[in-house]
């Protein structure tokens, strides 16, 4: 019989950093009380769609917070999984959200027609993000191969997936928070993603 699941990727919960409108200065940044009724809303959701085994999440803190509600309310195990972080924003951490357009306008070797490509100083792009995360996800794939899991990580992990696994960066987004994306696969690889109930976010 064909082995076949789906991952179900879910960006964490409104942050105190997605609250303030700065960038996270560290993983330990937890959430907010909207976030944690996000959490409980799309577990929710996730519950009247899906039947998933098991919840992993990314070690930073609003991962694990959100991923604690969902594997909770679904009595499932919850496993860390390490790869799966947010973007590293080296210098931009901390900073205001609009900070990151500033800096990158400044910088020569920026390309708005290739914003994936730019990496701010000491950290990562959103392409090292893409590099960073998939083959953890294959590795996932290989060790999951039937049913669904929920994933619990970040929008830069999240943007860098749907534009892989769909081909291209065009149209890709930072999704808002406890937004998910449906991953499919089979014994042969990934499928086409598909978003549910997201719109554009502005920070991460």
């Amino acid at each position: 019989m064909e082995s076949t699941g789906t991952f179900i990727l879910v960006r964490h919960g409104e942050s105190q950093s997605n609250r303030d409108r700065h960038f996270a200065l560290n993983g330990d940044v937890g959430l907010t009380e909207t976030g944690r009724h996000q959490a409980e809303e799309v577990t929710g959701q996730i519950a009247a769609g899906f039947a998933p085994a098991r919840v992993l999440s990314s070690h930073f803190r609003r991962a694990m917070e959100s991923a604690e509600i969902i594997a909770r309310r679904l009595d499932l195990p919850l496993e860390v999984v390490e790869g799966i972080h947010e973007r590293d924003l080296g210098c931009l951490k901390g900073q205001p959200w609009t900070r990151h357009r500033e800096l990158a306008e400044s910088d020569p070797s920026y390309d708005p027609q290739q914003d994936w490509l730019w990496r701010p100083q000491g950290g990562e792009s959103y392409q090292d993000v893409q590099r960073r995360v998939v083959p953890r996800l294959e590795e996932l794939r290989r060790r999951f191969t039937n049913g669904e899991s929920v994933i619990v990580s970040h929008g830069a992990v999240m943007r860098a997936v749907f534009s892989h696994f769909s081909g291209s960066w065009d149209h890709s987004f930072i999704p808002q928070n406890c937004a998910i994306l449906l991953l499919p696969f089979d014994s042969k690889g990934f499928h086409r993603p598909n978003v549910l109930c997201s719109t554009p976010s502005e920070g991460v």
